[in-house]
């Protein structure tokens, strides 16, 4: 089996390095033309099912996939993402001057088990998210399957299969419309793909 894991399209918040979490924003116009091109280089890919979170910003990035492929979005809530409480729609700067105290956990070792203010824990993240992934995998052990998530999601998850210590979450990168791939053998996951770009290259 291939799980293959898509981070949605760009927001007006991501455009403007705003924290983003549960606030269910649109795809801005630059989303949209990202989740062609992932459908695009998705399309010869062999796609049995596609499951998406429930937020827009990833429903709509995954209908692009699934329209490819005949296939209709499934939405699981354990995809969602983070629950980021008080700090929704702040800049770094405001966090900062807000909740010196939580940044500080945050940035350290602390980070997987200190909730955000308001909000989710990180190992909580990665719980609901890895149960989310048994979940397809159990009901397409032999099948390639699109998965298109959140930031904090995809981290949680590339943690646990590359056996990097959650708080060491910073040491990767999922840009927006990026794709990683991992193939699911035994019971066991490997990556075969990582923040892959390349599709977003192209001027459309």
């Amino acid at each position: 089996m291939r799980l293959i894991l898509v981070r949605h399209g760009e927001t007006d918040s991501n455009k403007a390095s705003l924290a983003l979490g549960r606030d269910d924003v649109e795809l801005n116009e630059t989303g949209r033309w990202q989740a062609q091109r992932v459908a695009d280089a998705l399309q010869s890919q062999p796609i049995a099912a596609v499951y998406s979170s429930p937020l827009r910003r990833a429903v709509d990035t995954a209908r692009a996939i699934a329209e490819r492929h005949h296939l209709a979005v499934e939405v699981d809530e354990g995809l969602i993402e983070m629950d980021i409480g008080e700090m929704e729609g702040l800049t770094f700067q405001q966090v900062r001057e807000r909740y010196p105290q939580f940044l500080q956990l945050w940035l350290g070792g602390r980070a997987a088990y200190e909730p955000m203010p308001g909000g989710e824990r990180l190992v909580d993240v990665q719980e609901r998210a890895w149960q989310a992934l048994d979940h397809i995998c159990g009901s397409w052990s032999q099948e390639t399957v699109a998965v298109v998530t959140h930031n904090f999601v995809l981290l949680a998850i590339l943690c646990r299969v590359l056996g990097l210590e959650l708080a060491d979450f910073r040491r990767l990168r999922h840009n927006v419309a990026a794709v990683s791939v991992l193939q699911v053998q035994n019971g066991q996951m490997t990556v075969l793909g990582l923040n892959d770009t390349c599709h977003l290259e192209a001027v459309g």
